[in-house]
């Protein structure tokens, strides 16, 4: 079956970097739309940013400039630089897929994505 799993998380400093990557398997990887999630305590499931089978783009306001996705077909894996990290970027951060024609839906929804993974912990200090 489909399994995803994420690492890269860790705590820095405002302003620094991370870039989280997310292991596929279980699937071809040709005809999927994958995309990075975060999750405050007490908040809903934020959609951050997607990527298509084609390599289109996309990115929530909110990370536009800072974050970039990205993916290596060859190695099943999903990336997430983040640069210029503020406390707000705090949060679990999921990696997700939707398998099917390869293309994405906007908004970044949650409903559209049936694979995730566990997550990992993004902490960023003041």
């Amino acid at each position: 079956q489909v399994q995803l799993v994420e690492s890269g998380g860790n705590s820095v400093q405002a302003g620094g970097s991370l870039r989280l990557s997310c292991a596929a398997s279980g699937y071809t990887y040709s005809s999927e739309c994958m995309a990075w999630f975060r999750q405050a305590p007490g908040t809903e499931r934020e959609g951050l940013a997607q990527i298509n089978s084609y390599g289109g783009t996309s990115y929530t306001e909110s990370v536009k400039g800072r974050f970039t996705i990205s993916k290596d077909s060859a190695k099943n894996t999903l990336y997430l630089q983040m640069n210029s990290l503020k406390p707000e970027d705090t949060a679990m951060y999921y990696c997700a897929a939707d398998i099917g024609d390869g293309f994405c839906s906007w908004p970044i929804s949650r409903r559209g994505f049936g694979h995730w993974g566990q997550g990992t912990q993004v902490t960023v200090a003041s």
